[in-house]
């Protein structure tokens, strides 16, 4: 028998976007009863609006978060995941990833007694200074159901005590988004050149690692040929404030502000190589078959590291862009290209939103979602 129910699902950046516009698309079809919130983390229209209406997700409520203080937007953040939940009273709470949102309406729901579903759950980076490692962790806590992209992130869970019942393998969306566009490999002899993103705090708000991003793309721009440089609003403030930017003007590298996806994903797709610091980046460079060098220590996306078409290679010390051009160089040899382009997609097969959506339908889904108080009155341990 199948179950229909009312699902909220947030959202509030571009990756959220991309990732559940086929969740909730695939959710009413089979019938169920969908309200999604903007949150209102990006306010950039490039990145929100725009971006939702080409991939059509439109929202039923928006909230518009205040600019500045991080404290400030952060209360502004779970207040408003509390008055979304009192104002639509849904069956369940589906979230995706590791931003803010997701803690602020896995706390939201919890407190309203509506169980929270987290979908790419699992992900673990093991990076104690990563915020988003926390709201990983606080999504895990409070979820009923885990919906994780890989068997590795299924594992993470289970070595933390979530119960296997509760943990589902799907994939991971975005690939659903790239099946469902028409986003195919570029034949190797049409690649050229490198994809260049940057945009964590952590990489661009530190003047001494931004000059060091901003050498490995001088240096890529000399050795291996055009970079192509979407410049993230949080990166340009900062080139801009530093005066880094100019150092960056040369025939080799084209900046860019913020681009459209689909024109994201052709030059991602037409390139030799991804340098990047995002995570959505390593799960479409691994379905186009391009190598990516992540511009950080660690990755909650291990997959792409194991099948050796993904380095780790940070901007921490002196060295580092040294080392990211060394990683760079290394998988632009014949060989690695070859291997990156042969090698199967770790992140899914395009059908994670609809075996959400059966999910969700499922009678049995109703015991995992029941929220009941457990009863040890009779004596009983819990081990």
């Amino acid at each position: 028998m199948s179950h229909s129910r009312h699902v909220l699902v947030p959202f509030g950046t571009r990756p959220e976007v991309v990732k559940l516009a086929p969740v909730v698309a695939a959710l009413v079809a089979a019938g169920h009863r969908v309200d999604v919130v903007d949150t209102g983390q990006h306010t950039d229209p490039a990145l929100s609006t725009q971006l939702q209406q080409s991939l059509g997700l439109a929202p039923t409520w928006r909230f518009v978060m205040p600019t500045g203080d991080p404290a400030a937007r952060t209360g502004a953040l779970h207040a408003d995941a509390s008055a979304a939940v009192a104002r639509f009273r849904p069956d369940v709470v589906l979230a995706l990833g590791d931003t803010n949102t997701v803690p602020a309406y896995a706390l939201a729901a919890r407190g309203a007694g509506i169980p929270f579903a987290h979908l790419e759950a699992g992900l673990r980076s093991l990076n104690p200074r990563s915020v988003e490692e926390v709201n990983r962790r606080v999504a895990a806590a409070v979820a009923a159901l885990h919906l994780a992209p890989t068997h590795r992130a299924a594992a993470f869970l289970a070595a933390e005590g979530v119960p296997a019942e509760r943990v589902f393998v799907v994939g991971n969306p975005v690939i659903d988004t790239l099946v469902a566009r028409g986003v195919r490999p570029v034949p190797l002899d049409r690649r050229r050149g490198v994809l260049v993103t940057a945009h964590r705090p952590t990489n661009v708000d530190d003047p001494v690692r931004l000059e060091r991003l901003v050498e490995v793309v001088c240096t890529l721009a000399e050795q291996v040929g055009p970079v192509t440089f979407p410049v993230h609003p949080r990166t340009a403030a900062q080139l801009t404030r530093t005066g880094l930017g100019a150092r960056l003007e040369h025939p080799s590298i084209v900046l860019t502000g913020p681009i459209s996806y689909d024109a994201l994903l052709a030059a991602l797709a037409g390139s030799r190589l991804a340098v990047t610091d995002s995570g959505g980046i390593q799960e479409e460079a691994a379905h186009l078959g391009v190598p990516v060098v992540v511009l950080r220590g660690s990755t909650p996306r291990w997959e792409g590291v194991e099948a050796g078409t993904t380095t780790l290679a940070g901007l921490a010390d002196a060295g580092s862009p040294g080392a990211v051009v060394a990683a760079a160089l290394a998988h632009l040899t014949p060989q690695a290209q070859a291997h990156a382009a042969d090698a199967p997609c770790p992140y899914g097969d395009g059908t994670t939103a609809a075996q959400v959506a059966a999910l969700f339908s499922a009678e049995a889904t109703d015991g995992l979602l029941a929220m009941e108080e457990p009863d040890f009155t009779d004596g009983r341990l819990p081990w």
